[in-house]
């Protein structure tokens, strides 16, 4: 795991409240690229553009107080999850309205942050949480891919060492 994997952060922020001090706590550009939206159409295109690639992706969306804005997002999530299902994706919201938020939008959410003064080493945490899970779907492929190398080189070495013994029986 010396392989540092590339996490895109995208930050659906159109009152511009957290995106500074996420990009902020996320200052490494080697292992993270932080990037924030204003408008919706902005946020979903560039998710399509990096659909392709393996990075680990996570959307921040930030939620205000306005029923249309809950559905919205409600909106935004089914789409971010149509473009890609490894996207997590977390809200970000009031904490007096943090109860009608789960009941409005409840599908495809990794998690629900409070937005207080403890609100960005939370997402920090769930970032690395998310990290985490997606390095181990990642290693997994990898070991799994490996594994059936091995044993498909040791049943070949077996059937050669058979045929060795039936065609040559002397040399055994």
């Amino acid at each position: 795991m010396a392989k540092n994997i590339k996490t895109y952060l995208f930050c659906f922020d159109d009152h511009r409240g957290f995106a500074e001090d996420v990009r902020k706590q996320f200052t490494d550009t080697t292992r993270y690229k932080v990037l924030s939206f204003q408008t919706r159409e902005e946020f979903i295109n560039k998710l399509e553009e990096a659909k392709e690639n393996n990075y680990c992706k996570i959307a921040i969306l930030g939620v205000h107080d306005n029923k249309e804005q809950l559905g919205m997002i409600n909106q935004l999530t089914v789409e971010i999850n149509r473009i890609d299902q490894k996207t997590g994706i977390i809200l970000l919201g009031a904490a007096d309205k943090m109860e009608e938020i789960k009941k409005t939008v409840k599908f495809n959410i990794y998690t629900y942050i409070p937005q207080n003064a403890n609100s960005i080493l939370r997402i920090h945490n769930a970032v690395k949480k998310l990290i985490s899970e997606h390095n181990i779907r990642f290693f997994r492929k990898r070991r799994n891919f490996s594994l059936r190398m091995l044993i498909a080189l040791i049943l070949l070495s077996v059937l050669l060492i058979l045929f060795a013994y039936f065609r040559f029986p002397e040399y055994f």
